[in-house]
């Protein structure tokens, strides 16, 4: 008997997560749940077809049914969530209720920090919490570990990455892998760093700098926004000098996206409008993503570099990602929902700890290097001795 899996949400991430898990041969069944059974009955269909397998099967969940949804959670072993953040504490609290361990897309550290208050009741439970995979925080946080494990004493930790057109386009050279409030929230408010072993609050749109990457991605531009850090900060305070991360882009879009902010139209506060009250980043993203949104077939790059110094050598850990067009799984569905599925099941074969735990410490990153590395994913590492 293999491990059976409930996959919550059948968008872009979750079939990517179901998929992967589709695939693994300890795996007997992936139930593939959403608020509107026909989006889970394709997502399903498209993962059997690719699989040559019918382990996928659909569900009409609405996860904000707790009755409904503390049954089929009771019916797996583990839970994956690839609904919108701010559903993932109560999912997590059903999961305790139903002794079903569960793993999820963050995408809100606050949110991630209360999940992880659920450490003694999980332990209790005999199940693990695993928020925050996905790519960054996620898979970008694995890959910050894994640098950490090929220095002898780390000290400094630097991470940058980015979902980017593999044929960038004008006039935005940029193009819209995934829900477009997710993207708004990278890009409003602030971060957390670690700097000089303390916790600092750094705004986003900040500390820019370009970054040289080997052609044909060439020189791309980095600069702070929110969440990708997440937990890494407190985690390792008193234990590193610097965590810290930034987001790549193609040359042109942080001076957009500044405009966007400093414009105020990144506000969630309504403003009223020939009498209609109206948020701010609901009219950005009603003219822009339009502008943005990806087509289908159309490629994307995603890029994590993780470096590492430590007190006599450092390490740099680049992963690079692209779309597959056998399975038409865009990068960022791959990085995303991959991860997800790979810390899954890790957590189904009992290699994480029970409890609540963040993901940095859930699984080594070299672990999760070799899972990625047997998907396609390209993972260098280069070390060298500090003078």
């Amino acid at each position: 008997m293999g491990y059976r899996y409930l996959v919550l949400g059948s968008g872009r991430q979750g079939t990517a997560a179901a998929y992967d898990l589709c695939k693994q041969d300890d795996t007997q069944s992936v139930v593939v749940a959403d608020a509107l059974r026909e989006r889970a009955e394709n997502s399903c269909n498209r993962i059997n077809r690719l699989t040559s397998r019918n382990l996928a099967a659909p569900q009409s969940i609405d996860v904000k049914d707790r009755d409904a949804l503390i049954s089929a959670l009771q019916k797996a072993d583990v839970a994956l969530s690839a609904v919108p953040y701010y559903h993932n504490l109560e999912i997590a609290n059903c999961a305790v209720e139903a002794k079903t361990s569960f793993c999820d897309l963050g995408g809100h550290t606050e949110i991630v920090f209360h999940e992880l208050e659920l450490d003694s009741v999980a332990k209790q439970k005999g199940i693990t919490i695993v928020p925050d995979c996905g790519m960054v925080p996620g898979l970008g946080t694995s890959m910050c570990t894994y640098a950490m494990s090929l220095v002898d004493d780390p000290q400094e930790v630097f991470l940058w990455d980015g979902g980017i057109p593999k044929n960038p386009k004008p006039p935005w050279n940029y193009i819209l892998t995934f829900h477009f409030e997710g993207l708004v929230n990278e890009y409003f408010g602030a971060t957390e760093f670690l700097r000089e072993g303390k916790i600092v609050n750094v705004p986003c749109f900040q500390e820019y700098e370009l970054v040289d990457f080997p052609e044909p991605i060439g020189q791309l531009e980095a600069f702070t926004t929110a969440g990708g850090t997440s937990t890494g900060p407190s985690t390792f305070a008193g234990k590193l000098k610097t965590y810290q991360n930034k987001t790549l882009r193609y040359k042109g879009h942080y001076e957009n996206w500044k405009t966007f902010n400093d414009a105020g139209l990144l506000e969630t506060e309504p403003v009223t409008i020939h009498g209609n009250k109206i948020r701010p980043r609901d009219f950005l993203q009603h003219i822009h993503e339009p502008q943005i949104r990806a087509k289908q077939g159309e490629e994307d790059v995603c890029i994590i570099r993780a470096k590492c110094i430590g007190k006599r050598n450092q390490a740099v850990v680049d992963l690079f990602d692209y779309y597959d067009p056998q399975t038409e799984f865009t990068s960022m569905e791959r990085t995303t929902g991959f991860h997800l599925a790979i810390m899954a099941r890790f957590i189904a074969q009992h290699k994480v700890p029970s409890g609540a735990v963040p993901v940095e410490l859930a699984v080594p990153g070299s672990q999760i290097a070799e899972e990625c590395r047997k998907r396609g994913m390209i993972i260098t590492t280069e070390t060298h001795h500090r003078s």
